[in-house]
């Protein structure tokens, strides 16, 4: 804030102000994950017809949306050179993934109520991003860092690449039944996302592997993050369900059959994963007493448990597996009651934040 301008304000606007200044400086690059949480669990109950509920969390992710939209471009704006360095680094660099994946999860949940222009819209801009950061990203964090201090950064956020391969295809699926001309162009960008999804998968699990037994992860670092692990396995198994009730495209039947056994399997895979990741969660806070307390990367966790809920839910319909369905409708509950219990723990820490006096550098016009 310029000095000029603090000169016309009072106190209480130029804490105010600076309060939201910080806030934008500092925000999280994965925090889109807010918007992937909520209206990928909007889609589940939409799926399972309690629409009122489904309607409040649509909302809800839809002002999510549009609120971190604006705060991002300030940001880029503001301060370049805090988003550059986000970009290029191995921790954080892979989050930014979270806007791509957010923005197709809200098509998805548009579509659902029928209409096409919007998702499709959102479908343009995600898959240019997509392209773009998947490019920007891996390309600057190789550049600034040296082989040992990537395989250091190596964590749960990288996941989100696949991630958010795997959201342009579930779009792109869902669209393109109802495409026209535009079909069969909709079905190579679903196959297309979806076999590069699957491939980043495999290369990032290796790479977390290859860190684990070799550099070990302190249990400081085993964060929310790596619930992406069983979202990406969960996405997979979504966007494959897609991909097998799409139409009969030149694509889709070349290959539907190897897409709806891998989708199987990824269900599995996503399945075993749950109690693994349960237990490195109880070992972290319970043995090694990490605090446990709010923080934007937790709804990376949240994301996972709704995607694996509405995967299974699709897979049942897909595959024709009634008991993956009715296991996809009870986890809805699960994943809806972690969402509740982060939104409440979020809206605490915002609160406490807000009262939090500014630091006087803020204040003064040199923050």
């Amino acid at each position: 804030m310029r000095e000029s301008d603090a000169a016309t304000l009072g106190p209480v606007e130029v804490q105010a102000e600076s309060r939201i200044a910080r806030a934008v400086h500092t925000l999280p690059p994965g925090y889109f994950a807010l918007v992937m949480a909520t209206g990928i669990i909007s889609l589940g109950l939409k799926l399972e017809h309690f629409d009122a509920a489904s309607l409040v969390l649509f909302i809800i992710a839809g002002l999510g949306y549009a609120v971190l939209v604006v705060m991002t471009v300030w940001r880029l704006l503001r301060y370049p050179r805090a988003v550059v360095d986000d970009f290029a680094g191995p921790r954080n660099g892979f989050s930014f993934f979270t806007f791509v994946a957010g923005t197709n999860v809200l098509g998805a949940r548009i579509a659902a109520e029928g209409t096409t222009l919007v998702p499709g819209i959102l479908l343009g801009v995600s898959f240019a991003a997509w392209l773009v950061l998947g490019y920007v990203i891996p390309g600057l964090v190789i550049a600034r860092h040296p082989g040992a201090d990537i395989l250091k950064g190596v964590n749960g956020t990288w996941f989100i690449w696949s991630v958010a391969s795997q959201s342009v295809a579930v779009l792109a699926a869902s669209l393109e039944p109802t495409a026209g001309i535009m079909s069969d162009a909709l079905s190579i960008v679903a196959v297309l996302s979806w076999g590069i999804g699957l491939i980043l998968y495999g290369v990032i699990g290796c790479a977390v592997v290859i860190r684990v037994l070799t550099r070990g992860i302190p249990a400081e670092e085993l964060g929310p993050p790596y619930w992406v692990t069983m979202g990406a396995g969960a996405i997979t198994v979504l966007a494959g369900s897609r991909i097998v009730e799409m139409t009969d495209t030149a694509m889709v039947s070349v290959v539907r059959a190897p897409v709806a056994a891998a989708a199987v399997v990824f269900w599995a895979f996503a399945t075993w994963l749950i109690p693994a990741l349960l237990g490195v969660g109880l070992w972290r806070h319970l043995i090694k007493k990490v605090p446990l307390r709010y923080e934007a990367s937790l709804w990376s966790m949240v994301f996972p448990f709704g995607m694996y809920a509405v995967a299974g839910i699709y897979l049942g319909q897909a595959d024709d597996l009634p008991l993956v369905g009715r296991i996809g409708g009870a986890f809805l509950w699960v994943a809806l009651a972690v969402w509740a219990a982060v939104l409440v723990a979020m809206l605490a820490d915002l609160a406490v934040t807000w009262r939090r006096p500014a630091p006087r550098a803020d204040v003064d016009g040199a923050g």
